[in-house]
């Protein structure tokens, strides 16, 4: 395929509008659906949509950088310094990209039960996940597991945050929580617990005793996914809530 041509100019079944259409959007590369959003070429060569896309592309991966990495976060000076990107271009691309983001994140009513790592990761993906700082928030539930409300409580650089369980047990005692699962974010992506990690659950779990308010989980989040230190390590056998 020759993307220094015009959309128009492919056969209509190569088009990528039409593909969507009758093929899913799981059926376009991702430079084919930033052109669906760029609408049309030029660029460097007067390059089709598609040809703009993987200029795009091309762009935002260098210096062996992940190029949706990078477009999941570019301000809009950034992604307008690339030739071919105006205004008009740019704007449409990253309305697409929060569209998809709050798409993401959004909760319905009926999810407000939280009964598993993957619903109280939901409910803070928004403000957790793909962060450049690590973040340190807290879920505030009652008796039946029903969320009344969430916090992040501390912010921290690109490698580390700081939370004391004094902090933490005074923020749910406040919203009247008799329940809590807490959660951070890893900037990197790994989510293999550190052994501060590892310590501040252990004490969580022994302030969580004394005070008789359980704590369900303690979350790390990074890059789309959630890891459950309740299903990874033995700690809550070590420390059982009274659940």
């Amino acid at each position: 395929m020759t993307y220094s041509l015009r959309i128009a100019d492919l056969p209509k079944n190569e088009r990528p509008r039409e593909r969507l259409i009758h093929h899913g959007p799981q059926s376009l590369s991702t430079a084919e659906l930033i052109a669906i959003l760029l609408g049309t070429g030029q660029g460097p060569g007067k390059l089709s949509a598609v040809g703009l896309g993987q200029h795009v592309l091309h762009k935002l991966g260098e210096n062996e950088r992940d190029p949706l990495a990078v477009l999941r976060e570019i301000p809009i000076q950034e992604l307008m310094q690339i030739p071919g990107i105006g205004p008009a271009k740019a704007t449409t691309v990253l309305a697409a990209i929060e569209l998809g983001k709050r798409v993401f994140y959004a909760q319905t009513t009926e999810s407000k039960v939280i009964d598993s790592p993957d619903a109280a990761a939901a409910i803070l993906s928004h403000q957790l996940m793909w962060q450049s700082q690590e973040k340190f928030a807290v879920l505030f539930l009652d008796v039946k597991n029903r969320l009344l409300g969430n916090k992040v409580l501390t912010v921290g650089t690109a490698t580390e945050t700081l939370a004391h369980p004094r902090d933490i047990f005074r923020e749910v005692l406040r919203h009247g929580a008799t329940r809590a699962i807490v959660a951070h974010n890893h900037p990197s992506g790994h989510l293999e617990p550190s052994p501060e990690d590892i310590e501040l659950t252990r004490q969580l779990l022994k302030a969580a005793q004394l005070l008789q308010v359980p704590l369900l989980d303690h979350l790390i989040l990074g890059n789309g996914n959630a890891q459950s230190l309740r299903q990874l390590t033995e700690l809550w056998q070590d420390y059982p809530q009274a659940e």
